[in-house]
């Protein structure tokens, strides 16, 4: 039996690796979204200032590992059996939810995942006691779960939401009327104050959330602190102002650059410092209920209560430190964190473009809303006051790039912003003993402040509010899916002990491995667009068009073999290809005016070129979808599918349309267009055959041979098929216009 929970503990340790790989690529987006969102340095620079933060933040996390041994359940009503079950439980969940989370870009908290994971796991075992014993009913579940500290902790998560987004906003809204757009300009003006403001906020934080709790540091030291926190800051203040005024008046450095890294790398050290208990705090405890039961040899699994575990535990060093180093590893390899950071970047971005979220009913009520209202504020705002501010808020003054992939997402202003808003509220949080997500809070005032910025204008806002809503949502989806998944977990162990145990470690990694396959590929992806971008721009323009025709050709004749062997699978699968290439025409549709731009002055009639030839693939995308999605719901219906003949026909058409397919990608290769008249020869033979097919079908209706189902859909492909080719010249022609006018 000892060798079956040593067993139990190595996995735990296992899954605290895994663990810390997946939390870090979900909680990386905390302290690098302003770093990176404004290019304050290079990226390689930015993670060496962060690792550094992550790495002394894990040395400093021993006081935090209490939460995961006594915050949510009361271990001393558990026995060693139960509790061993519950951090299976939760360690199994922790990992799949977190995993799938970063899978798709969705920063969510892992302090809510661990909370919920711990409420999951600890009201299954206690229920599972309750109905096991014969004195007790479900009204004596507060005897097992401490929900005073469950409640505390959700409520001021909750409210850490509203508060930072609303101070998010107000800050940036002062920050951007002191500096305005040409911050530089009003640098050596309030430069200093704003520093000394900054710095300290920020050196006030690292010692909150850095020093509190740490067995390194002498308790009297944190009594002093504790103590003399004004003077402290006041100190810090006054320092930090002089040295940043002398360095902006007498040297013009540009102090932003500082704060900004130095915000970095207190949300780095905060994050490890803090929430290094959602990744191994529960092994942790596993490990010491372990060492309890193997100090008590006498007593059986079932019966050992858990007491020893509600007294005050440091972890080892060594722990901490291969934690931080793991934490360091991830954040350097781990594509995931990217993918996380970008979304987040995404949203809060200056310039308006292609937005990752849609547009929903409750967004745009919300923008018409607070559009009116801003216009009856308006009305009563004395005119001087509102010149003032459209020039503070004037993004023309903003610096430009040649190369729209330069640009920073946003500026140092608002980076410095985010940090120091971020770090005044966590750390006033913890002074006050308040519970919070970091994860919550840096993502609501990054929100806030970009809402302050302007930078959800009427292009953008629908959608940058569509984002916001999936990630809170996405938040209580974490609470809901966290509390379940991990209830029955735990249940499963309850009663399904080492088989149970082995069949769901298969299963998590088995999702891990699925979930890694699906981001690569999508990964994959992303570095071919990036290939094509790094291009010039009209080689660029030419190679995404000739991916966009490739892709067009294959998803015809993948739907025109699903119809004729009635293949519903394959048909889905196509169906799904229609809709990515839909997005990928309205993508480019999108990124129309910023090719434009990138275009010679002088290239007019280019432009007017390449404005056709995305209206042409548009045009394209909608007839494959009108021949993609007829065929499938016919086959989904159960109709009476193709005759031989019909089949014939089609195949017959599918390989002319190749035919003629493979010589325009060739021309558009080769920019060789001297081809162009035999392939409109092509497609006139193409269109003469479809007639007669046409006149045939007509024939067959006439004699009955097909019924009705069968000939709206064989009529309907026809004319689509009739489009696409029209539709495909017209590409054809426009590209080679757009061409010849920039060799000219």
């Amino acid at each position: 039996m000892e060798t079956y929970y040593l067993f139990i503990v190595g996995i735990l340790f296992l899954l605290a690796a895994s663990d810390l790989m997946v939390g870090v690529a979900n909680d990386a987006v905390n302290f690098l979204n302003s770093a990176i969102g404004s290019k304050v340095a290079r990226r390689h620079w930015i993670l060496l200032v962060a690792s550094a933060g992550v790495l002394v933040g894990a040395l400093l996390s021993s006081g935090m590992m209490e939460v995961a041994r006594k915050g949510i359940f009361r271990p001393e009503n558990f026995y060693f059996s139960e509790i061993m079950v519950m951090f299976l439980a939760v360690m199994i969940t922790d990992v799949i939810v977190l995993d799938f989370f970063n899978t798709f870009g969705l920063p969510t908290s892992t302090t809510v995942s661990l909370v919920f994971e711990l409420l999951g796991s600890a009201v299954a075992v206690s229920i599972f006691k309750i109905m096991n014993s014969e004195g007790e009913t479900i009204s004596n579940l507060g005897n097992y779960i401490n929900s005073g500290k469950a409640l505390a902790i959700i409520s001021g998560i909750l409210i850490s939401v509203v508060v930072a987004f609303v101070v998010g906003m107000v800050v940036q809204y002062i920050a951007r009327l002191l500096f305005s757009f040409n911050y530089k300009k009003n640098l050596k003006f309030v430069g200093g104050i704003w520093g000394g403001i900054a710095m300290s906020a920020i050196t006030y934080f690292i010692v909150m959330k850095g020093v509190q709790d740490t067995p390194f540091i002498p308790k009297s030291t944190i009594s002093y602190i504790s103590e003399n926190s004004f003077k402290i800051l006041l100190y810090s203040f006054v320092t930090w102002t002089l040295i940043f005024q002398l360095l902006v008046s007498l040297f013009k450095l540009n102090i932003l650059r500082f704060i900004v890294l130095m915000g970095t790398f207190a949300l780095a050290l905060s994050f490890a410092g803090n929430d290094l208990v959602n990744f191994i705090g529960v092994p942790m405890a596993g490990l010491k209920s372990y060492q309890i039961y193997a100090a008590n040899p006498g007593i059986a699994p079932e019966s050992l209560r858990m007491t020893e575990l509600a007294g005050d535990v440091s972890t080892n060093f060594i722990y901490l430190f291969i934690a931080g180093l793991i934490m360091v590893i991830t954040l350097w390899t781990s594509r995931k964190a990217r993918t996380v950071t970008d979304t987040e970047v995404g949203l809060g971005r200056q310039e308006s473009g292609i937005e990752r979220f849609g547009s929903t009913q409750f967004s745009r009520v919300i923008v018409r809303m607070t559009r009116r209202f801003a216009e009856r504020i308006d009305r009563f705002t004395p005119g001087f006051v509102r010149k003032f501010v459209a020039k503070q808020f004037d993004t023309s003054a903003s610096p430009r790039y040649s190369n729209p992939k330069e640009a920073p997402a946003f500026d140092l202003v608002r980076a410095s912003v985010n940090l120091v808003t971020a770090s005044i509220l966590i750390s006033s949080a913890t002074s006050l003993k308040l519970p919070l997500s970091t994860t919550y809070v840096t993502f609501m005032v990054a929100m806030g402040t970009s809402l302050s910025d302007k930078a959800w204008g009427r292009e953008s806002a629908v959608y940058r509010i569509t984002g916001v809503i999936t990630v809170i949502a996405g938040w209580f989806f974490t609470a809901f899916i966290t509390f379940t998944l991990s209830f029955g977990m735990a249940a499963a162990l309850y009663y399904g002990k080492a088989p149970a145990l082995i069949i769901l470690v298969v299963i998590a990694v088995g999702l891990l491995i699925h979930s890694h396959l699906l981001h690569k590929k999508k990964m994959q992806q992303k570095i071919e667009e990036e290939a094509i971008d790094d291009t010039s721009i009209v080689n660029r323009c030419t190679n995404e068009i000739r991916k966009y025709l490739k892709q067009s050709i294959r998803v015809y004749n993948r739907t025109i073999d699903g119809l004729t062997t009635e293949n519903r699978r394959m048909l889905k699968e196509v169906n799904n290809e229609v809709e990515a290439l839909n997005m990928e025409a309205k993508k480019l549709k999108y990124n129309v005016f910023s090719v434009l731009k990138q275009l010679e002055a002088n290239s007019i009639e280019t432009g007017h070129y390449y404005v056709q030839v995305i209206d042409y693939l548009r045009e394209l995308a909608h007839s494959l979808e009108f021949v993609s999605r007829p065929s499938l719901q016919h086959i989904e219906n159960q109709h009476r599918g193709l005759t031989r003949e019909q089949q014939a026909e089609l195949n017959e058409l599918s390989n002319k349309l190749s035919d003629l397919f493979d010589d325009i990608l060739m021309m558009i290769k080769q920019n060789d267009y001297t081809g162009v008249p035999e392939a409109i020869n092509k497609q006139q033979d193409i269109l003469e055959d479809l007639n007669k097919i046409r006149k045939k079908q007509v024939k067959r209706i006439k004699q009955g041979e097909t019924g009705t189902r069968n000939s709206v859909l064989y009529l309907g492909l026809l004319n689509e098929i009739k489009n696409l080719l029209l539709h495909t010249i017209n590409i054809l022609k426009a590209q080679r216009d757009f061409i010849l006018n920039n060799i000219e």
